[in-house]
């Protein structure tokens, strides 16, 4: 990789990073479905007037809006909301990378390889390692459903490589037309009609602003670059790059929030990026 497009790489992983932030900032503001809502809605509109559908199957279309929009962040927003600190949540959701992998061995009949079986329990140590000193840092809802929103984005990345080269703005702004109706049900079925007019009606410019942060920089730049990169190089070659996300993540929650960093929290960021590593390492030499 060219050093423009390692540095490229660095930009996204910095956005997605910091990114756990202004989720934590929006969530004081607005509640959880709601939010993802909004951020869905904009990145629908009003792209999908501007931009030809992607040339491909409907189905893809609405699988990848619903892996990401409601399973990932639908989900990350809720369980944000009050089950995980955002450091935490910026580690544990890189876990999709292992879930990736088992993904791709059952649906696309990939092998499973013995590095990719130590990949996984070091990964996984690490996980049980904040199941277990969590407290009030991850509640074992929070690290749960964390985990099911990890699943959803890795179902998405399988949703993408199905697909092939496309459009991959255009492609993200038709998948947002459908994370939106089971973001908008669930939030009208926990939030309430009540609480959904009082949050759009007292919001501060700073919610919006994050809204549209969301909407812009961590979707159209941040996963439009991302893709990009991946049209351009191997996987095997991008992929480590995201390894920098909880690197970011936890630094920013530190500085900006004042997370704590006990000794457990660095214990279970070394095990879950080696596991990333040893895993990105055994695909890159088969």
């Amino acid at each position: 990789m060219p050093i423009t497009h390692q540095l490229l790489a660095v930009f996204v992983a910095l956005i997605w990073g910091t990114n756990f932030v202004f989720i934590e900032l929006g969530l004081n503001d607005l509640p959880p479905f709601l939010f993802a809502s909004l951020r869905f809605t904009f990145a629908a509109l009003p792209l999908v007037f501007l931009l030809p559908r992607p040339k491909v199957p409907w189905r893809y279309l609405i699988a990848y809006g619903v892996f990401i929009g409601f399973g990932q962040f639908g989900l990350l927003f809720w369980v944000m909301d009050s089950h995980i600190s955002p450091g935490l949540a910026s580690l544990v959701i890189q876990v999709q990378a292992v879930f990736t992998i088992l993904l791709a061995l059952l649906l696309f009949k990939e092998t499973i390889r013995w590095p990719q079986v130590a990949a996984l329990v070091v990964s996984f140590a690490g996980i049980l390692l904040i199941a277990v000193q969590g407290n009030t840092d991850a509640t074992p809802i929070g690290l749960a459903v964390i985990l099911v929103a990890a699943v959803s984005w890795a179902a998405g990345n399988l949703v993408v490589k199905r697909c092939g080269k496309v459009h991959i703005i255009a492609f993200l702004a038709w998948s947002s037309l459908f994370a939106v109706p089971p973001l908008a049900v669930m939030s009208y079925y926990l939030e309430g009609p009540a609480l959904i007019t009082q949050s759009i009606g007292s919001a501060t410019w700073h919610a919006w602003a994050i809204v549209l942060w969301q909407t812009i920089g961590n979707t159209l730049i941040g996963y439009g670059l991302w893709n990009l990169l991946l049209q351009r190089h191997a996987a095997a070659l991008v992929a480590p790059w995201a390894l920098l996300v909880p690197v970011f993540g936890m630094a920013a929650s530190s500085v900006f929030l004042y997370e704590s960093m006990p000794w457990w929290k660095w214990v279970a960021a070394i095990l879950i990026i080696a596991g990333l590593v040893i895993n990105l390492r055994s695909s890159k030499h088969h």
